[in-house]
């Protein structure tokens, strides 16, 4: 939290008025999940009885239950073999999801959108949703087969919630998505990225622990403190991937490194850990295409913020 005043829950709570109607998607989540508070309040891990996941590929095993399923039979073989390894692994890639032509109409999108104001990169390089401002994008983020797929692991609707992209190799310590985007139940986001050009190993490609979607979630009472009903904990980001490393050096984890060609696409766990690669030539571009969904049904709201998610 550089910005001391970020941490005064007040100021949260008076955004959040002004997106009120950002905010309705969560209303019938609160009624279905007997959360009692406005939905402008902060909210986090502590307003919920229990911290794991109902996912069913999380209760069960993907071995024996993808298979039952009528719509397993609709994707290609590769995807099938790898959705039976779901819960091992906690993610998968389908190679050369989009063709070329495809690629470079986002990439053209992304830069017209860039030259016309409408994005403007972050502290850390990210250009954060374009989806928002294209039409095209939007249809990409909520491509036929991308839902079909991305539903059937969660067994629920999805919705698209955000895209960041990226030109060059973000350089992200090792974390999982649900400290920034989190659901209750647990385990109801899911993470898409796809590769806008060849990564190789001087451009900062992802890694990612398999099987790490399976510890348990870290949330903000197993690395913050302080919090008060008026401020969030004293602990900032950084204090978050330094315990995450150390759950990586306590389990020893061996991280698996994503060497993607242009069109190709990795789905992951909302729990899986991961990151990208240090840059070793910071000449090089790294461009690709990230989009979060969540399942349309569930709270959704950022836990190290403790604000609810504004779903436009």
């Amino acid at each position: 939290m550089g910005n001391p005043f970020k941490r005064y829950k007040f100021l949260h709570w008076a955004y959040n008025l002004i997106h009120y109607r950002s905010l309705s998607h969560n209303k019938a989540a609160y009624r279905k999940y007997d959360i009692h508070k406005p939905v402008i309040a902060s909210i986090s891990s502590k307003d919920f009885p229990d911290k794991t996941s109902r996912a069913w590929l999380d209760t069960g095993h993907s071995r024996e239950l993808v298979s039952a399923k009528p719509a397993f039979r609709h994707f290609p073989p590769a995807i099938q073999q790898q959705l039976k390894a779901w819960s091992d692994k906690g993610y998968l890639v389908w190679n050369s999801f989009l063709d070329d032509a495809r690629i470079d109409s986002i990439q053209k999108e992304v830069d017209s959108l860039v030259r016309r104001g409408k994005l403007r990169p972050t502290h850390d390089n990210k250009l954060l949703f374009a989806n928002r401002h294209s039409a095209l994008i939007r249809e990409v983020t909520r491509e036929k087969r991308l839902m079909e797929l991305l539903g059937f692991i969660l067994d629920k609707e999805v919705v698209p919630f955000q895209t960041i992209n990226f030109t060059y190799g973000s350089n992200q310590r090792a974390h999982s998505d649900s400290i920034h985007m989190t659901t209750y139940p647990l385990g109801y986001l899911i993470a898409v990225w796809i590769a806008l050009e060849d990564t190789h190993p001087d451009n900062g490609p992802l890694f990612y622990y398999p099987g790490s979607h399976r510890l348990p979630y870290l949330l903000n009472s197993d690395f913050n403190e302080g919090e008060t009903a008026l401020q969030l904990g004293k602990k900032d980001y950084v204090d978050y991937e330094d315990r995450i490393a150390e759950q990586i050096r306590e389990r020893s984890l061996q991280p698996e490194v994503f060497l993607a060609k242009k069109g190709d696409l990795l789905i992951w766990h909302a729990n899986l850990i991961h990151g990208g690669m240090p840059v070793q030539n910071p000449a090089l571009t790294r461009k690709s295409m990230v989009i979060h969904y969540y399942a349309k049904d569930v709270v959704k709201y950022h836990e190290i913020t403790e604000r609810p998610s504004l779903l436009k």
